[in-house]
């Protein structure tokens, strides 16, 4: 055996070797020399060192497998998938057993099903056989080759160690208070300095019930505790990055009222993070609905007015995305949100995201009558002379645009601004190409209605 050991006879594998020990050495370097390297760096370089020796192992692995093939081994050995000896053989939700590169590629295609019984898997973990893994090992021995430990790492670089770590987490969730207030701590911590744990919760359906079992009714005592409260929502929002989480966390019916509950209630950091956690949430249409029928953008609203500064950008990001439909601008609008958004942008707090969310509403009739009678008109035009942010004055002249379709009264007041400051004759010249046509539009109309008025 050469250098490159088991690789040298699988190309692919030395191919991902040499990748993994170039970035191994880049981590060591950024480590060695910076002497206030990040832990994320640590963390890294460590996955790094795991991942080539568990190649290394698999390649010793599967040497030894391709001697076993040609064996004729106890069909209770082979895998009912592959049909092929199994190597580190698991149990699945029904309770049959099966090699795990295979049926993990069964389940990473989107299958949810046990391939030799067809029943609905109740969830996805896949448990280590150690009765068969030894007999396994114990007959290897009998035809003369070792089949050699296995150290599993998932393809999301989760060790068995981490899995079983995850679940005795998960429940001590359900246990005395101090165990709660720990774990809950230790899975805010892996789920945001981890990706890979993130996606263990979508691994079973039992994993969120049982993040979210201190709210639970069986243990009201644990609801008033703000340290618990603030981890969970925060893990819930590590959660919801994950693009497979996003479904699974919105459809649990506990989750956006708990959510809800912490926009009322909670600490600011807490509240922050579950507008955070909406908002992310969100990007599936399917939750932008399912989060609106909540009632979810009346808290989200009533802390928009409360301009707590560290919730504020979190807040607007979530009643932004969760407008793009148009049953929620509907729902935001009987909400109360055309007002609170003007008084903010009259006061010149966060213009440039409330300006977005107000342009989004003016497509809805009833938030073109309430921006009328509250004002708007003078304010966006004095914004368009003041800023000097292309996107900003575009919004302000595409809400205008639509109010003076609405109102015809409003004229007057576009007609004197321009005489005054000829305000969007500027823009029709200088805004966006968006931005000039609606001002072209409004300075047609303009001359027009000049023009009628002399004529008669």
């Amino acid at each position: 055996m050469t250098k490159t050991g088991v690789f040298e006879s699988d190309p692919p594998a030395m191919a991902k070797a040499t990748e993994l020990k170039k970035e191994l050495q880049r981590l060591v370097r950024a480590i060695v020399n910076d002497e206030d390297c990040s832990a994320q760096t640590i963390d890294e370089a460590k996955e790094k060192l795991c991942a080539l020796k568990e190649l290394k192992l698999s390649g010793k692995r599967s040497l030894s497998l391709k001697l076993l093939q040609t064996l004729t081994c106890p069909e209770e050995f082979r895998c009912p998938f592959s049909k092929e000896l199994m190597g580190d053989p698991v149990i699945v939700a029904t309770g049959q057993t099966y090699d795990r590169p295979f049926i993990q590629k069964w389940l990473k295609a989107g299958n949810r099903t046990c391939p030799l019984t067809q029943q609905v898997l109740s969830h996805t973990i896949l448990t280590p056989n150690h009765i068969i893994r030894g007999m396994i090992s114990k007959w290897c021995k009998s035809q003369g080759i070792e089949l050699g430990p296995v150290h599993y790492i998932n393809e999301e670089g989760i060790t068995e160690a981490d899995h079983d770590h995850f679940l005795s987490l998960l429940e001590k969730m359900s246990s005395t208070l101090p165990e709660q207030r720990q774990a809950a701590k230790e899975l805010r911590l892996l789920t945001k300095r981890m990706p890979s744990f993130r996606a263990l919760f979508g691994e079973s359906l039992d994993a969120i019930p049982q993040l979210l079992m201190p709210f639970s009714e069986s243990m009201p005592q644990a609801g008033l505790h703000l340290e618990i409260q603030e981890d969970v929502i925060t893990t819930l929002l590590n959660l919801s990055i994950h693009d497979n989480n996003k479904k699974l966390v919105a459809e649990n019916p506990r989750v956006i009222p708990l959510l809800m509950e912490a926009l009322r209630s909670g600490s600011i950091e807490t509240m922050a993070n579950a507008a955070a956690a909406l908002f992310t949430l969100s990007a599936l249409d399917s939750n932008k609905s399912l989060i609106g029928k909540s009632g979810a953008l009346g808290p989200l609203i009533d802390l928009l007015e409360e301009e707590h500064p560290l919730a504020m950008k979190d807040v607007a990001s979530a009643i932004f995305s969760l407008c793009k439909i148009n049953e929620n601008k509907a729902r935001a609008v009987q909400n109360g949100a055309v007002r609170v958004i003007l008084k903010k942008i009259m006061n010149r707090i966060h213009v440039d995201e409330l300006l977005a969310i107000l342009a989004m509403l003016s497509s809805h009739q009833k938030a073109i009558e309430e921006m009328g009678e509250l004002g708007a008109v003078s304010c966006l035009l004095s914004i368009i002379r003041e800023s000097s942010c292309g996107r900003n004055k575009e919004n302000c002249i595409a809400i205008l645009h639509t109010i003076c379709l609405y109102d015809r009264t409003k004229w007057k007041e576009m007609r004197e601004e321009e005489n005054t400051h000829g305000t969007i004759s500027e823009l029709a010249e200088n805004g966006t190409s968006r931005a000039k046509k609606k001002a072209n539009d409004i300075l047609g109309r303009l001359n027009r209605i000049v023009n009628i008025m002399h004529t008669s």
